[in-house]
């Protein structure tokens, strides 16, 4: 159990937290809420001790391990896998196969085990970082944001996993749906105080909205009666035969207490900005294929058409080519063959974390949504800013300074001051809060244009999706359907058996996807073989250069040995002492070069099995 007592803080003259108290008790799973700049992620930071406070203390058992993912990436170990090693306590310091499993949860393949953690991309370094603190299995786990670098897959299997987790849990996520799946209690940070809950989110707002009302009806009362019963003694002081009266209104009057009018909370509301259109088809893409230079395509004959008003989601793990597929799509990258043929009336908004780019580094956050159109105005640029979570003087925030997730909600800002009639939007829940999640979704879904958006958000997929692009292994393929349909019929290959039919009728009816043609499985078979060898080939070599340095060292013992037997046999004390020495550091080697074989040699036959498995798999 961990306390948090009267906590106080303030940066300059603005105060974060008034008095902030509550507990965590045993095995809670408490969601942490509040608007953006609240203090939520301040909060995590005092009770892990990287940040004081001005009064209050964080109160733990003896002992009491604490767990909280680090954005600073600093990696020592030459593998993924002894990298996440280092994340498990010392009575199970090589228990890799607990890593293993972790690891692939998140995302990484058999092959990514063995590369170097530098190899990777910020997101995939972050995980790496997620995993070395599940491992570590505290009592009290903190997570901040877990799912901003995870695919859809990912986030099924950490929902799972959290849900099964032993110990305290706080959860700091702008996915409403991920946190009231997981959490038992609800700690919301609303003005300056704490407020925990049992229950999900919205057991939690419904409860501040009717407690907040309650208190506003209560002070109109007050006031009614302090007003009622001034007007009593002004109108009555001189009367002697009425004076008790008047002296107990007084004193009535001097003990009530006086209740603030709550300053009215500003609820985000933004839309964007509709052009019209008045065709039916927005496009065709017919024959769409891309590749990265030599290598095998991320997508090939790719066939769909866009209708005026449709939301089509593009979903599935990361790396498998969504993002390229919306650049191809906004014409920021040529497709390697086909074509897409837009009506002459769309005129699209793109929203992806590479246009950053196009921001003018010396221009405020406020003149960059003014210079977007002719049409905006400063008012209107400074409800966009506070949609943004640029509130006050934050506006007034140069774009050099701002972070890569600043950035990214400034293109946002630009794409809702901007008319169009087809939204792209990559991943653009990423970078907001969970009151901003909650007005996007409701400004997509009031947009009367065409929608083409990557997402890994579960909620806005079942709120929002017509149709699907589902990138898997084999590439890409289009599914006509809502996520629902897309979940019940298989889906990502977790879903639960109840939420899918099993009458009579389902028990007989074909796959919905066809098995792989002789020549994919060729193909997919010389990609596991390449994979295969890509990974074991490195090993063998270790195993092979450990080999050698054993024979170099066993022959160069075997001669310090008979060295030793001519030094005793003649009594030659000073060349006993040194031999020895020689002996001994020999005999380490020896003995650390066979440790390392030992260890390879078990990983690289894992490896090996695993590869066999799926090779087999293929072939069933």
């Amino acid at each position: 159990m961990i306390s948090i007592d009267n906590i106080h803080k303030s940066f300059g003259g603005r105060v974060l937290f008034d008095g902030v108290s509550f507990k965590v008790n045993a095995k809670e799973r408490i969601g942490l809420v509040g608007r953006n700049g609240h203090g939520k992620s301040t909060l995590f930071r005092i009770i892990v001790g990287e940040e004081g406070c001005d009064d209050g203390a964080v109160t733990m058992p003896k002992g009491y391990r604490i767990g909280y993912v680090e954005q600073h990436i600093q990696f020592t170990e030459t593998t993924v896998l002894a990298e996440g090693m280092k994340g498990l306590i010392a009575s199970e310091k090589d228990h890799h196969w607990k890593v293993e499993k972790i690891l692939a949860g998140l995302g990484f393949s058999d092959g990514d085990m063995v590369r170097s953690p530098h190899d990777f991309s910020g997101g995939f370094q972050v995980r790496l970082n997620l995993a070395k603190v599940l491992v570590s299995e505290p009592d009290l786990l903190l997570l901040d944001e877990p799912t901003n670098y995870l695919d859809i897959t990912s986030i099924r299997w950490i929902e799972n996993f959290l849900l099964s987790w032993p110990h305290e849990l706080m959860l700091i996520t702008h996915d409403r749906g991920f946190m009231d799946k997981l959490v038992t209690h609800t700690v919301g940070i609303h003005r300056q105080k704490a407020r925990k809950i049992e229950g999900n989110t919205e057991k939690y707002y419904d409860r501040i909205a009717q407690d907040e009302e309650i208190y506003e009806k209560t002070r109109l009362n007050d006031e009614r009666r302090e007003k009622e019963i001034r007007l009593f003694i002004s109108r009555f002081r001189a009367k002697a035969r009425l004076a008790n009266m008047v002296q107990s209104r007084v004193k009535t009057l001097a003990k009530m207490e006086k209740k603030d009018k709550l300053e009215q909370a500003k609820n985000l509301e933004f839309s964007f900005r509709g052009k019209p259109f008045k065709a039916k088809q927005v496009c065709t893409v017919e024959g769409l294929s891309y590749a990265w230079g030599a290598q095998r395509p991320l997508f090939e004959d790719l066939n769909f058409s866009i209708l005026a008003g449709e939301r089509i989601c593009v979903v599935g793990k990361n790396g498998k080519g969504k993002t390229t597929l919306l650049k191809v799509l906004a014409g920021s990258l040529p497709p390697a063959s086909g074509k897409i043929a837009y009506n002459p009336q769309v005129e699209s908004g793109v929203f992806e974390q590479t246009n950053v780019q196009s921001l003018v580094d010396n221009r405020t956050v406020e003149e960059e949504l003014l210079y977007a159109q002719p049409d905006v105005d400063r008012q209107k640029a400074r409800n966009i800013c506070g949609a943004m979570m640029f509130e006050g003087d934050s506006a007034l925030k140069k774009i050099s300074v701002l972070s890569g997730g600043e950035k990214s909600r400034v293109m946002l800002g630009k794409l809702l001051v901007t008319p169009v009639n087809l939204l792209m939007l990559d991943e653009p829940t990423n970078h907001l809060d969970m009151d901003a999640c909650d007005a996007l979704l409701a400004a997509i879904d009031n947009f009367d244009g065409a929608v083409i958006m990557v997402t890994h958000n579960e909620m806005f997929l079942h709120a929002l999706a017509d149709r699907l692009i589902v990138f898997d292994d084999v590439g890409a393929r289009m599914f006509d359907g809502s996520y629902q349909a897309f979940l019940e019929k298989g889906g990502w290959g977790d879903t639960p058996a109840m939420t899918r039919r099993t009458d009579e009728a389902d028990v007989d009816r074909a796959p919905d996807l066809p098995r792989p043609t002789k020549k994919e499985l060729r193909r997919l078979r010389s990609e596991i073989l390449t994979e295969k060898s890509k990974v074991l080939k490195p090993m063998d070599d270790a195993i092979a250069a450990a080999e050698n340095t054993i024979e170099k060292n066993e022959a160069l013992l075997d001669r310090l040995n008979r060295e030793m037997v001519e030094a005793s046999e003649q009594g030659d004390g000073a060349r006993i002492g040194p031999l020895s020495q020689k002996i001994r550091a020999c005999q380490e080697i020896i003995e650390a070069r066979f440790a390392d074989m030992e260890q390879m040699d078990e990983q690289r036959q894992r490896l090996e099995k695993k590869f066999e498995k799926r090779l087999a798999e293929l072939e069933a």
